[in-house]
């Protein structure tokens, strides 16, 4: 029964199997070929096209789109309309990408803020593009990752930051404590397309597969209404992109491997292990050339150094005495954010805050957790909670309303008194022996106030 159940959803999702026929293609000795195609297993690289439009894998491309939602392109077609469209439309598109005939439509530019401060840019492809390219994906992926560099660990399926921290950390426990810091300037807008159909092209021999990554990489970008074409540059929003980013990248990779360099990349982030700060100049100079010439990207040299790698960070993180620490721009964002969260002359309540509070705080803490500094945790932890004290002091107001809020906590009534007419500020109140008594840890855990230090 739960067969034929999965069997009926698929059908009413996939028009071309309804009732067990394809629709009507072309005819002639086309339709022929392009029919012998499908039915033969895609083993070799001049058929991956029938590969990426199989069944099977459109719909998990479908079902991936679909899951990580999205903004609409500039067609305006959200994920929620996407399924209707590709019921009526996915055969003709079908037919499309096997002719070699499919145009893509141009992605829409956006701009989001970075964690360090400035803007990105992001191009959004429509919902169908991006179904179009996580199928692409899906099918090269498993083919090219194999092939990169042990060091590269951004975007790759089974790799992960903490994997790539935890390698730089043993450079630098391993008696490496100078660091190289490349930092490519804006990388996915400068990428050169031929370099990088160049090397796509070394890898595979399907020319429709070919020519859709081409028509993707110039699709242009629609700005304030305006199409602009792209001559460079792989918008960073796109699935394919982070691929196509690694591929190039992996010409970097196998570099530095030559010249036997202790390196980790995630993305286009690169750190250079090396013994001696001389030696650092040395590969930061070599390596720039390197870049600049073979690759045609930029290094940003007002972001690049040379250093010790407790004054830099990788990825959030920096290295204290050989343990993993968070970095002082990691916690200035968290902070930042945090005070965003718990204003003062906002409207929530303390249980409404810690509501907003705890997703931002589970997900920095699955990441940031994995520091090897406690008590840094510690002190993040101290200081959320003397923020929450504050707003509740703020939320009482007058001297009356905080003797009786405090008491209503357990404050004895002179204790209240006292600090309800104390002169000074909630900031220095909230280490107050009467709010410390009045909101302990165990009455913010309570509220459901996650605690970013491990604890039994």
């Amino acid at each position: 029964m739960g067969a034929k159940r999965r069997k009926t959803r698929q059908l009413a999702f996939w028009p071309e199997t309804a009732g067990g026929a394809r629709p009507p293609g072309p005819e002639g000795p086309a339709a022929s070929m392009a029919k012998r195609e499908t039915e033969r297993p895609a083993t070799s690289g001049e058929f991956l096209m029938e590969e990426v439009c199989q069944e099977s894998n459109v719909k998990r491309a479908y079902e991936r789109v679909k899951a990580n939602r999205g903004a609409a392109g500039v067609d305006g077609m959200t994920v929620g309309q996407l399924g209707s469209a590709l019921r009526r439309s996915w055969p003709e598109i079908r037919r499309q990408l096997l002719a070699g005939t499919y145009e893509p439509q141009p992605v829409r530019r956006v701009e989001i803020d970075k964690p360090g401060g400035g803007k990105r840019a992001l191009g959004i492809p429509t919902a169908l593009d991006r179904v179009i390219q996580q199928a692409i994906l899906q099918v090269l992926q498993p083919r090219w990752d194999p092939t990169f560099s042990d060091h590269s660990y951004g975007f790759r399926p089974g790799r992960s930051a903490h994997q790539a921290v935890a390698r730089a950390q043993e450079y630098v426990r391993a008696g490496f404590g100078w660091v190289v810091d490349i930092d490519l300037e804006k990388f996915f807008d400068r990428v050169n397309h031929d370099m990088l159909m160049g090397r796509v092209a070394k890898r595979e021999s399907d020319k429709r597969l070919l020519k859709l990554l081409r028509a993707y990489l110039n699709a242009g970008v629609m700005e304030g209404g305006v199409v602009s074409p792209t001559t460079e540059g792989t918008p960073q929003g796109g699935p394919l992109s982070p691929l196509l980013s690694n591929l190039l990248l992996d010409d970097l990779d196998r570099e530095l491997q030559k010249r036997g360099h202790r390196f980790v990349r995630y993305a286009d982030d690169c750190n250079i292990y090396v013994r001696s700060e001389r030696a650092g100049h040395r590969v930061m100079e070599s390596i720039t050339r390197f870049v600049t010439r073979k690759l045609k990207l930029k290094v940003n040299a007002s972001k690049s150094a040379v250093a010790k790698p407790e004054a830099r960070q990788f990825l959030g993180f920096t290295f204290i005495r050989g343990r993993r620490a968070i970095s002082p721009r990691a916690q200035q964002r968290f902070r930042r954010k945090v005070r965003t969260l718990t204003r003062r002359s906002g409207r929530w309540s303390v249980a409404q805050i810690v509501t907003h509070l705890r997703q931002y705080l589970l997900g920095w803490r699955n990441y940031f957790g994995f520091c090897q500094t406690p008590w840094t945790l510690r002190d993040l932890d101290s200081w959320i909670r003397r923020r929450l004290r504050c707003v509740a002091w703020k939320q009482w107001r007058r001297g009356r309303c905080r003797v009786a809020a405090l008491m209503q906590l357990g404050v004895s009534k002179a204790l209240a008194v006292c600090t309800a007419g104390s002169s000074h500020g909630p900031w220095r109140l909230s280490r107050s022996r009467a709010m410390s008594r009045a909101m302990p840890t165990s009455y913010c855990t309570a509220l459901g106030l996650p605690r970013l230090e491990p604890h039994g």
